[in-house]
């Protein structure tokens, strides 16, 4: 864990020894033939401390990927003059990922094109910077180089600078992501550690060690920045149990940083974040979706790191709120909808399907049934807009099920009618505990000649924000409501549960999540494809239903009890390497 002191960012050290310094410009030719300075973000990256503290862990023999140790060096990115902006899109599966960069001249914005091929994926810019590691005596240990999400745990530096950042939380991680939104708010400071991202784990024995930072040779032209490197002194001390104290590594939470950080979607439970990932920009800022334990709460801003003392004290709940997290959407409604049901002429939601994703062979066991054979998915149904997805539920007293009504608003915001969109039901099994949308989307394993073979047993949704899955669309809210789930999906005792899906978003459910999968133990081996289907009903109303369906190829191999399956690329998204 960093010990790291929480020197205050906008002190005047930035301008000062404590910060590493880069100002980037772009400069283009005037009319009369000379150099004119076209409008563009002033970058600099700052060192908050000079020196840090890390504690090693031992080395557990079962789980070599989280030994040795990340570090936060305490560098920051952070933008005056105007924010720096960037738009990371593709056109299809077929097109590789582009970025665009926005400049903000004014009222007025500028589109630059970058490079082809400076992204693969979603998940930051790869390589920004470069760090060389040296021992006490000077002899090099280690390089290398870290990429950099510009959406990561963020905070004002200035006074005058805005009180929210317009930007999103996080880059994205699923690999179907369609676009996405970067950027560090003018006057805003941004950590360029996001453990789970981007920084490989590194092997230091205790010691003292001098890490150097800097700007990589492409960024810094790319972005006309100049840059200098800066030391960074780090301190690693081994692990030392308390005497009577909970025994072993896993006592240690967040020791293992359990590779559940992104957009994980409805899944299986997760070791809770440690204060530093909590507060540091470590750990995952967006929600992880369904699980029998709360998510992890996102990273929080600078000022209130200093009033963070526990894990504990992090995170909104009954009577409690951290500030972190945006306030909670439109209330629920006491009774049902009065009135004639109607369906106007105003924007409506657009759900699509992902192609499924994270596909595995698994035992029976996992979904209460040992001895079956398991093909194990993940799926996301998203929203395009360009009006988000309401639907609410209600019952009379002593009922099971709730009716459920959709709801349309003009462009004002002023609810203007509604339809009923079918029933909710409480699914009380672990992993779930929460109310269901029963019309929501189906899931279909299609032989090669795309006929079923299969229909999963997952029948009924919660909707939740969990996926950034394409923040350039009219009207995306880069900042979305019902991403916890405690204020998504309801409570057992609720007499009425609003659910949204809102425009940009996407709502995962991941493998491990009870009945996401197939049952092929009696199903023949060879060429299949799994099927995902939104609003299979058509009981929701949309802008269009002709994007609704999206299909994955797999082929199943093995013997019964060791069930194989083989993914191939969809397109330019291969999958099979996370």
């Amino acid at each position: 864990m960093s010990r790291t002191p929480r020197t205050r960012l906008w002190r005047s050290t930035l301008a000062a020894s404590a910060a590493l310094a880069v100002t980037a410009g772009v400069v283009a030719a005037a009319p009369d033939g000379k150099k004119a300075a076209k409008p563009s973000p002033k970058l600099t990256l700052v060192t908050a401390t000079s020196s840090i503290t890390v504690t090693k862990y031992p080395d557990d023999p079962d789980y070599p990927e989280y030994n040795g140790v990340r570090l936060d060096l305490g560098t920051y990115v952070t933008s005056e003059g105007s924010p720096f902006e960037l738009r990371v899109t593709r056109k299809s599966y077929k097109d590789p990922v582009t970025v665009q960069q926005i400049v903000h001249d004014g009222k007025k914005k500028i589109t630059k094109n970058l490079p082809k091929g400076l992204v693969k994926d979603f998940q930051g810019l790869p390589g920004f910077l470069d760090v060389s590691i040296t021992d006490a005596a000077g002899k090099s240990v280690t390089k290398l180089s870290q990429s950099f999400c510009p959406n990561n745990a963020s905070g004002r530096i200035s006074h005058d600078a805005p009180l929210k950042s317009r930007f999103p939380q996080s880059c994205p991680t699923n690999p179907f992501t369609v676009g996405s939104v970067w950027g560090v708010e003018k006057g805003w400071a941004v950590n360029t550690h996001s453990g789970h991202y981007n920084s490989p784990r590194v092997q230091l024995a205790a010691g003292t060690y001098t890490a150097k930072v800097s700007v990589a040779k492409k960024y810094r032209e790319l972005f006309g920045i100049t840059s200098k490197a800066k030391p960074v002194k780090v301190i690693v001390e081994e692990y030392k149990e308390e005497p009577g104290g909970p025994q072993g590594r896993s006592a240690a939470v967040g020791a293992h940083d359990h590779h559940a950080a992104g957009h994980a979607g409805h899944g299986a439970a997760q070791a809770p974040p440690t204060l530093a990932e909590a507060t540091g920009g470590t750990g995952p800022t967006y929600n992880v979706g369904h699980a029998p334990y709360p998510p992890a709460p996102p990273a929080l801003p600078w000022a209130l790191k200093k009033s963070a003392r526990t894990v504990a004290n992090l995170g909104d709940r009954a009577g409690q709120t951290d500030g972190s997290r945006q306030a909670a959407g439109g209330k629920p409604a006491a009774k049902r909808p009065t009135g004639k049901p109607k369906v106007p002429n105003v924007p409506k939601p657009d759900l699509r399907s992902l192609p499924a994703f994270d596909i595995i062979t698994t035992d029976g066991k996992e979904q209460g049934a040992p001895g079956r054979d398991e093909l194990a998915f993940s799926a996301n149904v998203w929203n395009a807009g360009p009006a988000k997805l309401i639907v609410e539920g209600f019952r009379a007293p002593g009922k099971e099920l709730m009716d459920a009504y959709q709801y349309f608003y003009d462009t004002k915001g002023k609810q203007v009618g509604y339809t009923p969109s079918g029933t909710m039901e409480w699914d009380p099994r672990e992993g779930h505990d929460h109310w269901h949308f029963t019309d929501f989307a189906s899931y279909q394993l299609l032989t090669a000649d795309k006929k079923k073979a299969v229909r999963s047993g997952k029948e009924a949704f919660c909707l939740a924000n969990t996926d950034a899955v394409d923040y350039t669309v009219k009207n995306a809210n880069w900042h979305p409501t019902g991403t916890d789930l405690s204020m998504a999906c309801g409570q057992e005792t609720a007499i009425s549960v609003q659910q949204q899906l809102d425009v940009g978003s996407g709502d995962t459910y991941t493998q491990g999540t009870p009945d996401q999968s197939f049952d092929i133990t009696d199903v023949p081996n060879g060429t299949y494809y799994i099927q995902v289907t939104a609003n299979p009903e058509n009981r929701l109303k949309e802008t269009s239903t002709s994007n609704n369906s999206a299909l994955r190829k797999v082929v199943l191999g093995g013997v019964k009890g060791a069930r194989t399956v083989t993914v191939p690329p969809h397109h330019l998204v291969d999958d099979s390497r996370r």
